[in-house]
């Protein structure tokens, strides 16, 4: 088998099940434990997509659900397949198969790249506005090919065959991350005997832990990982979510979570399993630990193919066992991306050069690199990378961060792998979702979640709180906190101890400069998924737009399923520097649920068919299916429509019903009109004013027609109406407008004439209605009952 990035050794792989999957119509292998992106990158598959507005290469970028380019169809046939799904959340499994989602003949040759290469000056931000407006009769094949081009997924023509459902949950404290600090809060929450809902995106619990070069009480942090879901599992008021996103957090703690059940498994997932399921869940309180996700730097050509986050490269080295090349280059701003580089050696392979954008970096990564002979050029930073379809190298220079320019000619460095670190951004979209204004810290570089009506507590990294001590002891608190406020006795903990290592900050550094300006400097990208550069932005601030709210529709930064994750911090940064004003100045973007997409199998769940609107029956449907009737749908009952006879089609059956009734006698079930009953001392009264009609002087025993209009005089609705007593009639409307007539009712009764003493009570279940005609009615009606039938007494 080959997989020629795949390591000999390491990850969290079972190297013993070998798994076989197709990508654009090209079979490869992978492992148990594989993601479809660790999988692909495994085999060497360079070009995942085609961008969104420029057609260019894209490859994968990241390791996680902020992973812009590798959006993917998913599916073998076309009743089960799922639009836009990120490889880097898809796990692995056999006869897995995908497609991208764009690319004209085929992804890597693909003829709208020709725009890539004039892009930016045809497609300016807005030349949607610009361009298409004339001639106006040309609108619609403009749309046509806008459509054609977007390069999103494409909705399955079949009916899904798959079962999706959804779950009321309720619970004392629910911990949305369980990563280090998720883990120790729900530790803390669970030992105080709360109900407790923990609920991770990723197929295991751990999150950073499960790659990390950090011990904890001189042990893999995995093995604390294990020994927490282990307790945590063996109490009775737990609640293990893995496979779960927590897309929207709306009013009075009630959340949403989008539970991937079978994903994994593909076809070998049980007949009748449920694939996805919504919990819908009340939480006395929430424990948001989120995390953070680490921000690229904007350089040129930073979307080609080769290009990474750096922590995303550790994740495939250390979890995978993948390396995405053979020699790396390493470009950041603090010194918790220096781990990829010592990752990297581990795995015996090259370090090129780390380029780092601070003056003097000392924390304790740095010196452990330079102790291993890794070159590391301070106050410099990748300027751009070379390459079309992949990286081959990249432009290393001397730059001046607070003059925003290159200092020096800088030189080109081979390597087939950039990878680069901005810095990292608390995760703050759900602690957003209710209109919680973030808060920029700048001792972070990063926006915090700000006060908020919710009743939560944000540990860890959301709270900019990033040292793996520090974390767990902040996780562990606000776990403890959020049962205390739920009601339960507050416990203590021994946390294990964490390597504590010194730290240097982060450089505020958002966009590398270029010696040339950066509408003239090869494209930088901000917004990898919406081909939103760095000239864009500028232009769109230029053009008027100051408000970042302005900013990102003109733009599109920010947009679609990307939420902002990578992109959004620099590309505020970019815009509060053309403006000349600070960051905190220009703010954020407000964030909205979905934070991931979502199917529609699962927000709609079981509610479709027969359970989306439920069938009514009349209480004679049982003799109606006996005797072979042919039903019509009438609102939501089943109404009987004719009965065939030795093979009769509608029409001849109808024929014959028809004659039987004019000849003889004919029996109609008439259960599905709505029947309301009416009672009060001014019954009749207000049947005089609903009606058009008078009914004061119907007698008891007699029904009369009546005739309901609206405000502006059309027909409302229509039925005969009995007089049981004085004050008592029963009412009996279209089988369509029984509720909407109930409700008119009592509108009418509550608003307008509140003084009639008048009440209304639906019976359109409680009683059966038929009704009789044909020349013998009378006779057949005779046989069961003792009511004088004559002509004269009965009229």
């Amino acid at each position: 088998m080959s997989q020629t990035n795949r390591l000999s050794n390491g990850g969290r792989i079972d190297r013993n099940k070998v798994l076989t999957f197709t990508f654009n119509g090209q079979s490869y292998k992978g492992f148990e434990g594989d993601t479809l992106a660790s999988a692909l990158l495994a085999n060497g598959v360079d070009i995942i997509g085609r961008s969104f507005k420029y057609s260019r290469p894209r490859g994968i970028f990241a390791a996680g659900c902020e992973e812009p380019n590798a959006v993917l169809q998913i599916g073998a046939t076309e009743a089960t397949q799922i639009p836009n799904v990120r490889a880097t959340q898809q796990a692995l499994y056999q006869g897995l198969v995908a497609t991208s989602t764009n690319g004209w003949p085929s992804v890597n040759n693909d003829m709208m790249g020709i725009l890539g290469k004039v892009g930016g000056k045809l497609m300016p931000p807005g030349f949607y506005y610009k361009t298409f407006m004339y001639p106006q009769s040309f609108w619609m094949t403009y749309e046509k090919y806008i459509r054609k081009a977007a390069g999103l997924g494409r909705s399955p023509t079949e009916n899904d065959p798959d079962t999706y459902d959804n779950m009321n949950q309720h619970c004392d404290v629910l911990i949305v991350g369980g990563g280090p600090a998720g883990l120790a809060a729900a530790l803390a929450a669970a030992r105080s005997g709360a109900r407790v809902i923990l609920a991770d995106e990723q197929e295991e619990f751990g999150g950073t832990l499960l790659d990390s070069r950090e011990s904890l009480d001189g042990k893999p942090a995995v093995e604390w990982v294990a020994s927490v879901v282990a307790e945590l599992k063996s109490l009775p008021d737990v609640l293990l979510l893995p496979r779960a996103t927590v897309n929207g957090y709306h009013d009075h703690n009630f959340l949403t979570i989008h539970e991937r059940l079978t994903d994994h498994l593909g076809d070998r997932a049980p007949i009748g399993q449920v694939r996805q399921r919504i919990h819908r869940v009340r939480a006395k309180r929430v424990v948001l630990a989120t995390g953070a996700h680490e921000r690229p730097l904007v350089y040129g050509n930073n979307d080609v193919p080769g290009n990474m986050l750096a922590g995303a490269v550790s994740t495939y080295v250390r979890r995978y066992g993948v390396a995405p090349g053979k020699k790396l280059v390493l470009s950041t701003n603090n010194d918790h991306a220096y781990r990829v580089a010592l990752d990297w050696l581990d795995a015996s392979l090259q370090v090129v050069a780390i380029a780092d954008a601070r003056h003097n970096p000392r924390g304790a990564l740095v010196e452990e690199a330079r102790a291993k002979g890794i070159r590391i050029l301070t106050s410099s930073a990748v300027i751009e990378a070379r390459g079309s379809k992949h990286v081959t190298g990249a432009r290393v220079a001397a730059i001046d961060v607070k003059a925003h320019k290159v200092t020096s000619p800088g030189e080109w460095l081979d390597c087939d792998l950039i990878a680069s670190s901005g810095g990292y951004s608390p995760v703050v979209h759900l602690a957003s979702h209710l209109g919680g204004k973030p808060v920029w810290r700048e001792d972070i570089l990063g926006f915090v979640p700000g006060e908020a009506p919710q009743k939560r507590v944000c540990v860890g990294g959301i709270n900019g709180v990033y040292s793996l001590g520090d974390t767990l002891a902040d996780g562990f608190e606000g776990g403890v906190r959020a049962a205390s406020e739920a009601g339960f006795q507050s416990v203590e903990g021994v946390l294990p101890k964490a390597l504590a290592r010194l730290e240097e900050p982060t450089l505020a550094l958002f966009q590398v400069p270029h010696e040339k300006g950066t509408a003239r400097a090869p494209k930088q990208f901000v917004d990898l998924q919406n081909d939103v550069t760095a000239a864009a932005i500028e232009l769109a601030t230029r053009e008027g737009f100051e408000s970042v709210e302005h900013v990102k529709r003109y733009t599109a930064l920010g947009f679609g399923t990307d939420q902002g994750k990578l992109g959004n911090v620099n590309g505020l940064a970019i815009a509060a520097r053309s403006l000349n004003v600070s960051i905190p100045q220009m703010g954020t973007t407000m964030f909205r649920p979905n934070y991931t997409p979502i199917t529609f199998g699962a927000v709609a769940g079981r509610h479709c068919g027969h359970i989306f609107e439920p069938v009514r029956f009349t209480a004679l449907h049982a003799w109606h299916v006996k005797n072979g009737a042919e039903f019509e749908d009438v609102g939501q009952w089943k109404r009987p429509w004719y009965f065939p006879k030795n093979g009769e089609d509608l029409h001849a059956a109808v024929k014959r019903e028809c004659q039987a009734v004019r000849d003889s006698v004919g029996l109609l079930d008439a259960s599905t009109l709505g029947k309301i009953d009416i009672q009060g001392p001014d019954a009749r009264e207000f049947l005089n004013r609903i009606y058009t009609n008078a009914w004061t002087k119907l007698d008891v025993g007699k029904a009369r027609y009546g005739l309901m209009c609206k405000e502006d005089g059309m027909v409302f609705d229509d039925g005969v109406t009995a007089c049981l007593a004085d004050n008592h009639f029963l009412m009996t409307t279209t089988t369509g407008g029984a509720a909407r007539v109930l409700q008119w009712l009592e509108i009418y009764q509550q608003t307008e004439w509140p003084d009639l003493k008048v009440y209304f009570t639906s019976v359109t279940d409680h009683w059966a209605t038929m009704t009789l005609s044909g020349p013998n009615s009378r006779k057949l009606l005779s046989e069961v009952t003792d009511i004088d039938l004559d002509k004269d007494g009965f009229p």
